[in-house]
């Protein structure tokens, strides 16, 4: 016999109980000194907590179903904490301010996640986007105070997104992701003069760390623009009849250049002391989460996204803080017009879509009057 939860009162006699030791299971014992009936009481909230906690242990690791659960296949597992995909995590909202805050996008599946991150490492808010719009930005910048400094990867719609929500904030654009753009342009090794002239400049931009140094190189792209500045206006006429520009790809590297310049989120690190890169995002965070994904390949979508929050959670929180704050499945209840609707169906349908046995649409076994 089990006892209701909570309970130390006898279901038989209603004398209270004692503790009478346990089970091969483990499971704690109780006894009636009046009628000596014996109990074990059922807790599902514990075995829910310990199923949750085991989900995420295996979620955010490297280990197989079957490697956690010691068994061949890991169905019971799979079986045990089926619930727990609609356990939805999160974090508290953070209210300190912080100097810096970076913020950089990456695919899982067919959505974008977009993550804000401290310049000291602490992950602060995310938001799921089909694309990175001034929407999702505003979502994701809402939920942060406004620090500083913005370092980020010059997403579509960020700057519009960071006047609206922050204006006060500068913004630094990531000297790792224009020196990366600007090699798509022009490739590792330019066939011409100007090209590789220009991309040794803007990978010099990893030396400058002074307002001096900043300003040598400023006068060195002035140079540069003085020899080669014709050439990205030069235009030709292709087979199809058609003109344009002879340095096609020279021309969209030093438009780039010249963007990021006139903006002047370029050199702000100089002045505030911010990090001048997202790799603490890109290739802390985001690769993290690749991993894990890489690690539990074949997964819906949906358990794409629950694992990327879990993990994003649990870089922040312990994982009793995070089973604490998630938010979890709510059962559902009959309505009252449900109830009366159905108290009134009681009738039998002579015709119907429903399946019956009675039609023979199931393989008998035994004799079933067979001759």
């Amino acid at each position: 016999m089990d006892l209701p939860p909570n309970s130390t009162t006898c279901l038989v006699c209603g004398s209270k109980l004692v503790k009478n030791g346990k089970t091969a299971a483990g499971t704690r014992r109780w006894r009636c000194m009046e009628c000596g009936a014996s109990h074990t009481r059922k807790r599902p909230d514990v075995a829910r907590r310990e199923q949750l906690r085991r989900f995420v242990s295996w979620l955010t690791s490297k280990y197989s179903q079957a490697e956690l659960d010691h068994t061949a296949t890991g169905r019971t597992f799979r079986r045990h904490i089926a619930w727990c995909w609609k356990v939805q995590p999160r974090l508290t909202p953070p209210e300190t301010v912080h100097h810096a805050v970076m913020v950089d996008g990456t695919w899982v599946g067919s959505w974008c996640l977009l993550v804000a991150l401290s310049d000291t490492g602490k992950v602060l808010a995310w938001q799921w986007c089909a694309r990175e719009s001034i929407a999702a930005w505003t979502a994701l910048l809402e939920q942060v105070p406004a620090p500083a400094v913005l370092v980020s990867d010059g997403g579509t719609g960020l700057p519009t997104a960071l006047r609206r929500t922050w204006p006060e904030t500068k913004h630094q654009r990531c000297l790792f992701h224009l020196q990366q753009n600007t090699t798509r342009h022009l490739t590792m090794n330019p066939r011409t003069p100007a090209g590789r002239a220009l991309r040794r400049l803007v990978m010099d931009l990893s030396a400058v760390t002074e307002e001096e140094h900043a300003i040598a190189w400023q006068i060195t792209l002035d140079q540069w623009w003085q020899a080669y500045g014709h050439l990205t206006e030069e235009r030709t006429m292709f087979r199809n009849g058609q003109w344009g520009f002879k340095h096609d790809r020279l021309r969209k590297a030093w438009l780039l250049i010249r963007g990021v310049l006139r903006k002047g989120t370029l050199f702000t690190y100089i002045s505030y002391g911010n990090p001048r890169t997202t790799s603490p995002l890109e290739g802390g965070i985001n690769s993290q989460i690749r991993a894990v994904l890489r690690a539990h390949r074949g997964m819906s979508e949906e358990h794409m996204k629950r694992a990327a929050e879990w993990f994003l959670t649990l870089h922040e929180l312990s994982v009793d803080e995070a089973l604490a704050n998630a938010i979890y499945p709510t059962t559902t209840t009959t309505t009252s017009a449900e109830t009366e609707h159905d108290e009134d169906d009681e009738t039998l349908a002579l015709y119907d879509t429903g399946l019956s046995a009675d039609e023979g649409l199931w393989t008998r076994s035994g004799w079933a009057g067979r001759g």
